[in-house]
């Protein structure tokens, strides 16, 4: 496959009109994608994976060829134990090489489900319970980790599951670490049913050479479970098609078979998994996977620029808390080998884009995607022009609209150039009508049933570069008027000494919300509140838009992907907000902990006793939020 050199919106379309998307390759599926680039990059490495984070420290790598013998190994393990094309295999696993062979496997074999390691055991049990897994591919017990743990009591209330596969990471360690890291496993007690299984143990009885079974073509292959900024997860449903798409969006436009990608992104989230990972095996590329954490492994960031060099990286794949800590490391290496730099997961304020590119002299891409449209949306194209803060242009085939809809999905109308509105999506991810497993969950989801709602607000300029203005849950409503929460971010981000904001809404009893920021500080820094309230004054042109409250806390909440995860500071102006209502008042209730409450979404849970509950809803009963007592 050639690369196209693609720089304007005219470039994009004389693609789509050379031929159908389905004709561009003759693949079908991932596993035959696979042995297709097998065939071309059978010797050369195709990921490599270390555990620990130092330049020196061990590393594995297989290649292509390795690769695909395991994930056949693996695709035919999981038949021989019942999964069919219909069945899901869950992995709950940190990075490792064995978690893009779980990928690949359990989506040949059956349907495969990434579930975030991180989540407590409750949430873990319940996916499990709503995509009906039958398997899981999960860690051994460990030193320095309760995952082995947590899944076993998961797997108590996920009785479907009959088979675990137990990855043992004590293969990445030297000795003389291999010989006390057994002894020091944690105990795991273990009350569910499931068959317990060595994974690595059992690989090896299974054929490299060829699948025991017959692939049926283009079809369901994975199930993703959403969290993103928004609470409570959905489960978002992938073919083979649209997941290729998105390798084929990274070969044709950036990379080939010499290339690195760094992924220290996790492999349960779809930018690593797609953009990152599908784009390697279309490609060919090599794909590096720098600690089970990733950017939060020990010593990652410290080390980060050396590992670049040993490596002799290419592209860098970030995000904008990544960036963000990155600028704070001094660059004591060569990283000459690197072309491109390309974020995601969340916009990219451009105060950080700007002191990225000053600092490391690498070409800063921006890109969009989400999970409901198998990841890629857009990108800034790289022959192109780049316009910093915009996400580029939309991929070939990926035809975006900025609309006004009601609340059942019809077009309102179709916005002009420069106009806000949602944007909303409709390419060879897209699966029209059946996003989510659960149906419920797609009603009003689809824009005269083509276009997903992506629930981002965006526009297009003049050169139809996309621009995300903010997202339409994110939106500070203050007496009417609509804030954009990234106009106060990128004010605060300016300041010298600030790494990370997230700007909220609090509650308002006279004008709904009033606009409300949580600062966290770059390492060793120190600054006042009265600062910076004077540094918003300067910076935020919007009187409407300066924050009534500013506190700096040790470290902002975010995702595993590095988002700021703006539910939990929601809470925490809820609960201060209503607590100060309340104590003014001189009312003896304290607000408890406040919940995500499935139909009525944040709601304050306030201590029994003391206030009666007229005189509690005299003072709340102005606020939008809705609250309860403790049971």
């Amino acid at each position: 496959m050639s690369m196209f050199q693609v720089a304007t919106m005219a470039d994009k379309i004389a693609i789509e009109q050379e031929m159908p998307f389905l004709d561009r390759f003759s693949a079908k599926t991932l596993y035959q994608q696979l042995r297709e680039t097998e065939k071309k990059s059978a010797a050369r490495p195709a990921m490599t994976f270390q555990l620990k984070s130092g330049p020196g420290d061990k590393s594995i790598t297989l290649t292509w060829t390795d690769f695909l013998g395991q994930v056949t190994q693996a695709a035919n393990l999981l038949r021989k134990h019942g999964i069919g094309e219909k069945d899901v295999v869950a992995y709950i696993l940190p990075n490792c090489l064995e978690a893009p062979i779980a990928l690949m496997a359990g989506a040949t074999a059956g349907i495969v489900n990434p579930i975030n390691p991180l989540l407590p055991e409750e949430q873990i049990a319940s996916i499990l319970r709503e995509t009906k897994a039958k398997a899981v591919i999960t860690l051994k017990s460990f030193p320095k980790t309760d995952l082995a743990q947590n899944v076993a009591e998961a797997l108590v209330h996920a009785p479907d599951v009959k088979l675990v596969l137990e990855v043992d990471l004590k293969r990445y360690l030297t000795p003389p670490t291999s010989w006390i890291a057994p002894l020091l496993r944690p105990m795991t007690h273990v009350r569910h049913q499931a068959k317990v299984i060595d994974f690595n143990a059992a690989l090896a009885e299974e054929p490299a050479d060829r699948l025991s079974f017959e692939e049926s073509g283009d079809r369901i292959a994975t199930y993703f479970h959403t969290g993103g900024t928004t609470g409570m997860p959905k489960v978002a449903q992938h073919k083979h098609s649209g997941i290729l798409y998105n390798g084929w969006c990274g070969h044709s436009y950036m990379f080939n078979n010499e290339d690195v990608l760094v992924c220290p992104l996790p492999m349960f989230h779809v930018l690593a998994a797609y953009p990152i990972f599908m784009s390697c095996l279309t490609s060919g590329a090599q794909m590096v996977m720098i600690t089970p954490q990733g950017y939060r492994g020990e010593g990652v960031f410290k080390n980060f620029w050396k590992l670049i060099e040993r490596h002799k990286v290419s592209f860098l794949i970030t995000v904008p808390t990544a960036a963000a800590k990155l600028m704070q490391q001094p660059i004591d290496a060569d990283v000459s080998s690197l072309r491109f730099a390309i974020s995601g997961s969340a916009p990219l304020p451009t105060e950080i884009f700007r002191k990225f590119e000053k600092l490391t002299g690498v070409t800063l891409l921006e890109g969009y995607g989400m999970t409901e449209a198998t990841c890629l949306v857009s990108i800034n194209p790289p022959f192109g022009e780049r316009k910093i803060g915009s996400v580029g242009l939309p991929f070939p085939y990926s035809d975006v609209k900025i609309l006004h809809c009601d609340e059942a999905g019809n077009i309102v109308k179709e916005c002009a150039v420069g106009e806000i509105g949602e944007i909303c999506v409709s390419n060879p991810g897209v699966l029209t009508g059946e996003t989510y497993i659960e149906a419920k969950k797609n009603e009003g989801l689809f824009a005269n049933g083509k276009y997903l709602r992506t629930g981002d607000l965006g526009r297009f300029d003049e050169d139809s570069y996309l621009w995300i203005t903010g997202r339409a849950k994110d939106l500070i409503i203050r007496g009417g008027h609509n804030i954009d929460p990234a106009t106060i971010e990128d004010g605060l981000l300016s300041h010298e000494k600030v790494a990370f904001v997230g700007a909220i809404g609090q509650p308002d009893a006279h004008a709904g919300e009033l606009p409300c920021a949580y600062v966290e500080l770059i390492d060793g820094a120190s600054v006042s509140i009265e600062e910076l309230d004077e540094h918003c004054k300067q910076h935020i042109g919007e009187q409407a838009a300066l924050p009534k409250y500013i506190e700096i806390l040790p470290e902002l909440p975010k995702t595993a992907v590095g988002k700021v995860f703006k539910p939990d500071l929601r809470k925490k102006a809820i609960s201060r907000v209503f607590g100060e209502a309340l104590a003014k008042a001189e009312l003896k209730v304290k607000v408890e902990e406040v919940v995500d409450d499935k139909s009525q979404g944040l709601v304050a849970v306030l201590s029994k006793g003391g206030a009666e509950d007229d005189a509690i809803q005299e003072v709340l009963g102005g606020f939008s939020r809705p609250w309860r007592r403790q049971e």
